[in-house]
């Protein structure tokens, strides 16, 4: 008995460490390759940069109208954003009249936060004031090169659109008249019509750059917002900012842990040996998850862990004491470890299952980084549950079975 619970013991030991070390530095043996935690945790803005902003609707319409018009933003903004190129952007309705937007890991914030909340109403004007076509019109817009190889946007009409667009291009050929191009109500383009256009097609000149034409292109093609959206928050990380951020964060949590290790293994000699372990199994199972689900780690984020980690460390305090009551009281220590866990669980459920509840509060009516809180104290409460309860008590029945020593002086009596 003795000689298989060492051997188990070692085993969790060796399995425990090569786990941690894959987390930290990875593993690439041949074509056999696990990647370390840190390349496949799926970052917040704040830590991977870029734009968070709260709109706010500035219209007078309630009820059904105010949803509608909601829903229309939401859906317009989307089609913006994913012109940009952003990996899972978080586009959500808060409340009846405010969107938040955030988009994580984009190369240029600014430029991102300009696109969100313009109103890109698209006009095609006479001289006359009258309007020939609008965005509404607009059934294809790409940015590309004119016959000059300078950059364009090439607009497609629907029919009536194109109808339009040819009686209007007709009679201003004949004096050959400007046909203003106006976006936002700022002219973008004034080009002199020479000669009806029929096939519904046309370009705008003017745009500097490809990417310049490909961001109005893109604009065009979402469509003007059915309400006018005033930012009330707004922040822009840039990817360096946030890399700093992570790096602390992650620094600060190490000498945090270091800390409690020493701590429990001063104060409670094994037990506290069989905790730190179990708190190493607690993070590895808690950043798991987090991989697994695709969660995404915040600077909030990263606070929830670290507050279930001082769950994890009160919950092995609130049984080790037991423990320690249960020696005293002239208890074996197998007999001692066995009540003291059993008498300990009441205690240890009611701290974990309030918390807990506190957490799936926060995860449904928070938002943003208050969700991401929610999200690793819960996951972090589960695993703590898991390896205080579980582990740490089978792992403490095997140091009793090796038989290394009955000094309960060594277990914290």
């Amino acid at each position: 008995m003795r000689v298989k619970s060492s051997i188990i013991f070692l085993l969790i030991i060796l399995i425990v460490g090569a786990l941690a070390y894959t987390s930290i530095y990875g593993v690439e043996l041949g074509n056999f390759k696990l990647s370390k935690i840190e390349d496949e945790l799926d970052l917040g803005l704040d830590l991977a940069g870029g734009v968070f902003v709260v709109l706010e609707a500035q219209t007078d319409a309630t009820g059904d109208e105010l949803r509608k018009m909601m829903e229309q933003t939401k859906a317009i903004i989307t089609q913006r954003v994913d012109g940009l190129g952003v990996a899972e952007p978080s586009i959500v309705i808060e409340g009846d009249r405010r969107i938040r937007v955030e988009l994580a890991g984009i190369d240029n914030p600014q430029e991102a936060l300009e696109i969100i909340g313009k109103t890109a109403q698209l006009q095609f004007i006479e001289p006359n004031g009258d309007v020939v076509v609008t965005g509404e019109h607009v059934i294809k817009s790409d940015p590309g090169y004119d016959e000059y190889n300078r950059p364009i946007v090439n607009l497609e009409f629907n029919r009536e659109g194109a109808e339009k667009f040819k009686e209007a291009t007709t009679r201003l050929s004949i004096e050959k008249e400007i046909l203003a191009i106006v976006l936002d109500g700022e002219p973008i383009s004034l080009p002199m019509v020479n000669e009806p256009i029929p096939s519904g097609r046309s370009s705008i000149s003017g745009s500097a750059t490809i990417e310049e034409a490909a961001q109005l292109a893109n604009l065009i093609r979402a469509g003007a917002l059915p309400v006018e959206m005033e930012a009330l928050r707004t922040s822009v990380t840039g990817p360096t900012l946030g890399l700093e951020a992570l790096n602390k964060s992650v620094y600060a949590a190490g000498i945090g842990l270091l800390l409690i290790f020493l701590f429990m293994i001063i104060f409670y000699r094994i037990p506290g040996v069989i905790a730190s372990i179990g708190l190493t199994i607690y993070i590895l199972i808690v950043l798991g998850i987090m991989t697994a689900i695709d969660a995404k780690l915040t600077l909030a984020g990263i606070a929830g862990l670290i507050l279930s980690i001082g769950m994890a460390v009160d919950a092995n305090v609130v049984i080790f004491e037991r423990i320690k009551e249960e020696i005293r009281n002239g208890k074996t220590l197998r007999a001692s470890v066995d009540s003291g866990f059993k008498k300990a669980l009441t205690t240890v459920l009611d701290a974990n299952i309030t918390t807990f509840i506190a957490g799936i509060v926060l995860y449904n009516f928070g938002t943003g980084p208050i969700k991401g809180f929610g999200v690793t104290l819960m996951i972090g409460l589960v695993a703590s549950m898991l390896t205080a309860v579980f582990i740490t008590k089978y792992m403490l029945r095997l140091t009793i079975s090796m038989n290394i020593t009955k000094n309960t002086k060594l277990y914290g009596a």
